[in-house]
């Protein structure tokens, strides 16, 4: 029955998500699983009463008056045909959106470490180099980790140039396929949530080194270059994670997106995600930098107040005004 229902769905996927529609899909759905049921208790194999079932249901234009969709069958009602995306292709795209993602993130995180060249290069000592050597030394790392990440940006973005055609020309994936970058999206959702987490703590607790080193009172150049190192460094990998992890994460919803969700190939994600959907393009634009601008107010509260005992009350707050919005506003089946 798997073959007949990816059949099924593929043969309804470029027609419009319409009630009308969706009871037709039902109503054969159920029509092709007895007449197969009935197949295979009369002895039939399974391929050859998957063959019989396709033959006698798997041609919508014969059927559409009878299910009572004719008008959405009509060439001229149709949506606009699109490409269909393989299976093979798409892994391409993600395995080249996943390098994307590292590179960009890595790119970030030497542009934040950048500074680590001057704020060191005063530690260097002067029986080892002169103060305008120590200067010299450290804008030249500054600049070049600054050029290594261009590099970086401009090799990601010929990457992503590869794949610009799936923004210009209508494409779209089967129901196989879309079921396959479901389960992947799935697989990655842990390490994801791991990453995540840890580059938000990273970032959240850059300061604690320089804490921790202030309160040891001890007074050297070497001891303030570090306790502003770390804090550079803490925050560069934390946002390495966040960065590439989201970038990841956003290559899988690209390929489920292509099916546009007022076709009926669009349930074939929003039938599986946990996602909130807004009709309200205004909320919608504002809940998908909720999290971050949340993030944002947080650290330039903490760290202008330095009052970390109360800070933290921003997150409790935030999680029940999330709460309500989603649930006044939003719609998981994203209908």
């Amino acid at each position: 029955m798997e073959t007949i229902k990816n059949y099924l769905e593929n043969m309804f996927s470029h027609l419009p998500n319409t009630p009308e529609v969706q009871k037709a899909k039902y109503e054969l759905y159920q029509m092709m699983e007895d007449k197969y049921n009935e197949l295979i208790s009369e002895g039939k194999s399974d391929n050859e009463a998957i063959g019989i079932v396709i033959s006698e249901f798997g041609n919508l234009d014969e059927l559409a008056d009878s299910l009572g969709i004719k008008s959405f069958v009509d060439p001229s009602q149709a949506m606009p045909a699109a490409k269909t995306l393989s299976r093979e292709t798409a892994a391409t795209f993600l395995r080249d959106s996943a390098k994307q993602a590292y590179l960009r993130a890595f790119g970030v995180l030497l542009c934040i470490i950048a500074s680590l060249g001057p704020i060191f290069s005063e530690c260097i000592p002067r029986s080892l180099a002169s103060p305008d050597a120590s200067d010299a030394i450290g804008i030249t790392f500054l600049f070049v980790c600054i050029a290594v990440a261009v590099g970086f940006f401009i090799f990601s973005g010929s990457l992503s140039s590869k794949w610009s055609y799936l923004k210009k020309e209508p494409y779209c994936i089967d129901f196989e396929t879309a079921n396959w970058v479901i389960e992947r999206k799935e697989s990655y959702r842990s390490t994801h949530a791991m990453l995540l987490t840890v580059g938000i703590m990273l970032c959240i607790l850059c300061a604690v080194p320089a804490i921790i080193i202030s309160s040891l009172n001890t007074k050297s150049t070497f001891a303030d270059s570090l306790s502003g190192g770390l804090v550079l460094v803490f925050i560069a990998i934390g946002v390495f994670m966040i960065v590439f992890t989201n970038m990841k994460k956003s290559s899988f919803d690209k390929l489920l997106s292509l099916n546009g969700a007022q076709t009926m190939g669009g349930n074939f994600a929003n039938s599986h995600d946990g996602k909130v959907h807004y009709e309200n393009p205004v909320v919608a634009a504002i809940m998908s930098v909720y999290w971050s601008t949340v993030t944002c107010i947080y650290l330039c509260w903490s760290f202008i107040t330095f009052d970390w005992g109360i800070t933290w009350i921003i997150w409790p707050i935030a999680a029940i005004i999330n709460s309500l919005v989603e649930n006044l506003l939003g719609d998981k089946h994203g209908n």
